[in-house]
């Protein structure tokens, strides 16, 4: 193999020099002035290095200047006959937070286990840091995606070892990639990290079914965030928790992204949790990404119908106006894709709609 490879190098040399030796007697011909063939031969040699594209090992940039940590094209998931989620493509830019929304059954947390390797895509690819991750990948390429993409599950109850001490299910990954130099710098590391979620170290010594949904949550956020990982996907870390614990977790979740510099995807349905800790938002309806935008963006101008109900259904704080609201409820019959067929189109402003032509000739107008 070796000899046959060195083979290949010397014909493409030979080939090489064939080449430049043609050139730089074409220009000895046409050139009037007195340079020697060897002269022209290396200013010959210099404009086919300067012609010969480099590689580069700079981050994938998109059209308006950031940085995706994270990209998806054109994936489905299925299961069985069953499409969970359709074409979804769109990309979370580093150190931001992108929020997926929906109601149940829509294919946000498919989205999330598809990201983390834990459903498999039935079509398109998944990048991380503008490698494909999605497929089948090397055991170090998975590897890498373990340790730097971390999920907090909605569940804790069940995303719990209840067998396992709450020091070990908060050391397991650092056990498993050995990010501790010695015992007492591990046991210092998740000391930190318990205090950091409102634990105390005296809890360490304890097992799940001890503590309360919200200190079970605060015990999955510690087993993420103590790996300091690049990409957390939350899924609905909040929806089980007590409204006064929510924006406990939040604000836990904020701190450790400006201290750490970690990129979120937080799966939620209540957007008005999500404009507090948004950048940009995500609508997904049955598979389908419907709406794509920053958070100002989406709550100023909500352009698909389905984006509308989900705003419409916020709770407004005064019952009186409250008591009198009318609940926009979307009807997916008022569209007509029978033969104008739909996609994700964007209408300016960083701002994408899931429409057809006639649609997105309206969605224009209205934002425009």
């Amino acid at each position: 193999m070796e000899k046959e490879k060195e083979l290949e190098i010397n014909e493409a040399e030979t080939k090489t020099e064939e080449v430049v030796e043609e050139a730089a007697t074409e220009k000895v011909e046409e050139s009037a002035s007195v340079a020697t063939t060897e002269e022209v031969k290396e200013e010959v040699k210099e404009e086919a290095k300067e012609a010969t594209p480099t590689e580069t090992t700079e981050e994938p940039k998109t059209e308006n200047g950031k940085e995706p940590i994270i990209q998806l094209k054109n994936v489905d998931v299925t299961f069985g006959k069953f499409k969970a989620v359709k074409n979804a493509t769109f990309d979370i830019y580093r150190g931001e937070t992108f929020s997926l929304v929906g109601e149940s059954g829509s294919g946000k947390t498919t989205i999330g286990r598809a990201i983390i390797r834990i459903n498999p895509i039935s079509n398109g690819e998944i990048l991380f840091n503008g490698k494909r991750i999605s497929g089948k990948i090397s055991k170090m390429e998975d590897r890498d995606v373990i340790r730097n993409i971390q999920m907090i599950f909605q569940d804790p109850a069940a995303s719990l070892n209840e067998r396992a001490t709450v020091e070990y299910i908060v050391s397991e990954g650092l056990y498993n990639f050995h990010l501790f130099e010695n015992d007492a710098d591990r046991i210092r590391k998740v000391e930190n990290i318990i205090k950091e979620v409102g634990l105390l170290p005296e809890h360490l010594t304890r097992y799940p079914h001890e503590f309360s949904g919200g200190q079970r949550q605060r015990i999955g956020i510690a087993r993420s965030i103590v790996m300091e990982p690049k990409f957390v996907i939350a899924d609905e870390p909040i929806s089980a928790l007590d409204v006064s614990i929510r924006a406990q977790v939040l604000n836990l979740l904020k701190k450790f992204q400006k201290e750490l510099d970690i990129t979120y995807l937080f799966i939620a349905h209540d957007l008005s949790i999500v404009r507090f800790i948004s950048d940009r938002i995500g609508v997904i309806y049955k598979g389908d990404m419907v709406e794509i935008a920053e958070t100002e963006e989406l709550f100023a101008y909500p352009l698909h119908p389905y984006t509308k109900s989900l705003l419409s259904a916020i709770p407004v704080p005064d019952p009186k106006i409250e008591k009198n609201k009318k609940l926009f409820v979307y009807d997916p019959s008022l569209h007509d894709y029978s033969e104008d067929k739909p996609s994700l189109r964007d209408i300016g402003h960083n701002h994408l709609v899931f429409c057809n032509n006639k649609e997105f000739e309206e969605y224009k107008k209205i934002r425009n």
